[in-house]
């Protein structure tokens, strides 16, 4: 079952396409990288799923139902542009913020008490946004996200302005949100946290998606044969120096096109007295692969 279907969904504004025939299904429960250089069309295609903006052509399944104007209140949006109202205090901004989404006010205080605890917040109930750091602005908006537990959150660089201790914290959030069956879509141009986070990717490139789908069949797929091995001992021979494309110390990287291959240099390693510690499978980054899609799309 999917939390959001999109389909063959186009954008146009003046003379630039930003959103061209887009299609994907993202799996309920699931979290999904929504990938793409700038420019690509990923705020485009984020603001027609959050109804700020609708679509030229095509169709938006939210939960199994056409999106409409109910459906915002379900979904929490944490934008790139940062929205807080600098005069207004941390507490009243984000019970207003929670009743925008249905919640009633006291639910929402509740509710806010228990996030603003969790991230030794409470001390600042009564602060104004602009007397908060960039890190703590962003953990207040990370809150109003979340706070009315929606069933898909969508996060556009959350990480910003926060440091590596924040950065831990709000991974954490995110983990546990999507534990308890929360969506998520994460839109980010650093490639190591969607590999850490991330189980689907969709990567656009100028209004299109250009790949998308599960990141382990993906890394299997741009998988280049490479192998590095461990060792220790002397490499002498000549055709086994052949074999290597790179060596760094006591590590060697190879290319075989099969593991039968890969077993036979092995065996021919340990032929020589050299000891294999340690013997693995390089598989591409998606970093590798978004380079190499963009490139090949340009």
């Amino acid at each position: 079952m999917s939390i959001l279907s999109v389909q063959n969904v186009s954008k146009q504004y003046h003379n630039h396409l930003a959103v061209d025939h887009v299609n994907f299904e993202m799996p309920k429960g699931s979290i999904l990288g929504l990938l793409g250089p700038n420019g690509a069309g990923k705020t485009s295609l984020i603001r027609i799923i959050t109804s700020i903006t609708g679509a030229d052509t095509g169709t938006i399944l939210f939960d199994g139902e056409k999106l409409n104007l109910s459906h915002p209140e379900r979904i929490g949006y944490l934008p790139e542009e940062r929205g807080l109202y600098k005069k207004m205090k941390v507490g009243e901004q984000l019970i207003y913020l929670a009743q925008l989404k249905g919640m009633t006010k006291q639910a929402a205080k509740q509710a806010i008490e228990i996030w603003l605890d969790k991230f030794d917040m409470s001390d600042w109930w009564n602060k104004k946004i602009e007397e908060l750091s960039k890190g703590m602005q962003q953990k207040v908006q990370f809150v109003s996200t979340v706070v009315h537990r929606p069933p898909l959150i969508i996060l556009d660089e959350p990480f910003t302005g926060l440091d590596p201790l924040n950065t831990k914290l709000i991974k954490q959030e995110i983990r546990q949100l999507n534990e308890a069956g929360t969506s998520i879509i994460f839109s980010t141009h650093r490639m190591e946290q969607v590999e850490e986070i991330c189980e689907h990717i969709v990567l656009i490139n100028k209004g299109k998606n250009i790949l998308q789908g599960d990141v382990r069949r993906i890394k299997e797929e741009y998988k280049d044969h490479l192998f590095k091995i461990t060792f220790q001992g002397q490499l002498q021979s000549q055709m086994i120096q052949r074999e290597i494309l790179e060596q760094n110390g006591d590590t060697i990287t190879i290319r075989m096109h099969q593991l039968s291959e890969a077993n036979l240099f092995i065996r021919q390693l340990m032929d020589q007295g050299v000891l294999v510690q340690k013997f693995e499978e390089v598989l591409p980054t998606l970093n590798d692969i978004f380079i190499k899609k963009v490139t090949e799309e340009a």
